[in-house]
């Protein structure tokens, strides 16, 4: 997710690339990020003082490093800390982090990479106005924002954090069915691709909600109302509302 957020401000045009400061102890990322970013300043340790009082640092690691994590963090002096750390909370994050570190927590998703991710942002105790704008300035130029009280959070994780991989894997599915009625796999994906972009587009413009406009394709007796009356006996629906709260449930379990 780091790596993502980095390219996708950099596509953006938020910074130039020596504006942003990665650190990363892994020799091989390092020349990964370096070759498809040159000129970005990738640190294997961090640079005393390096972040400026108007700036921050972004939190881009595993749960269970995190707090290792933050203290690698101190010495830069980041005044802010924005979190993209899977289930953890700001309460853990600021206990690591020197006293008056303000911390803001969020949850973007992969799509940050080609400007389309869309991020839910909470702010620590210590955070103010101030703190939440340039979290949300740093977020929304590579998707949407939106602020919610931290307890939704676990929610936001199981639903749009983890949602590209639900998105991804009926992509998969959808595309070994058009093989399997005889379509060549480029047809099939293209086919499907360009479903699902003109699908997400048109529910996103049309202003109606999905159920009317699955009702809209649905002709009583038709092909589309064959295909759904076999998902819903696969309890299809089901099937995404138990994926979505077992993210969930895993997320609070990583905050612990």
């Amino acid at each position: 997710m780091g790596g993502a957020l980095v390219s996708g401000l950099l596509a953006a045009g938020w910074a130039n690339p020596a504006e942003i400061a990665v650190l990363e102890p892994a020799p091989e990322r390092r020349e990964g990020l370096l070759s498809a970013h040159p000129g970005l300043l990738v640190w294997e340790r961090p640079e005393p003082g390096s972040v400026s009082e108007d700036g921050g640092a972004v939190l881009a690691v595993k749960p269970d490093i995190a707090e290792l994590a933050c203290a690698s963090i101190a010495p830069t002096r980041a005044p802010r800390v924005l979190s993209i750390v899977a289930g953890m909370s700001t309460e853990r994050l600021e206990a690591a982090l020197p006293p008056e570190t303000v911390v803001v927590r969020a949850m973007p998703n992969t799509p940050v990479l080609v400007g389309a991710g869309v991020s839910a942002i909470s702010g620590g105790i210590r955070a103010h106005a101030a703190d939440l704008a340039w979290a949300e300035e740093i977020l929304s130029a590579v998707g949407t924002v939106v602020r919610l009280p931290e307890h939704m959070l676990h929610v936001v994780t199981g639903l749009s954090g983890s949602g590209p991989a639900y998105v991804f894997l009926v992509a998969e599915a959808l595309i070994e069915a058009g093989i399997l009625g005889g379509l060549s796999r480029e047809v099939s994906r293209e086919l499907v691709v360009g479903t699902l972009l003109g699908s997400s587009k048109l529910l996103a413009e049309s202003g109606e909600p999905p159920e009317a406009l699955r009702a809209d394709i649905t002709s009583p007796a038709g092909t589309t109302a064959a295909g759904l009356r076999t998902l819903e006996a696969k309890a299809v629906r089901s099937a995404f509302l138990e994926a979505v709260a077992a993210a969930t449930e895993r997320s609070r379990q990583l905050g612990h």
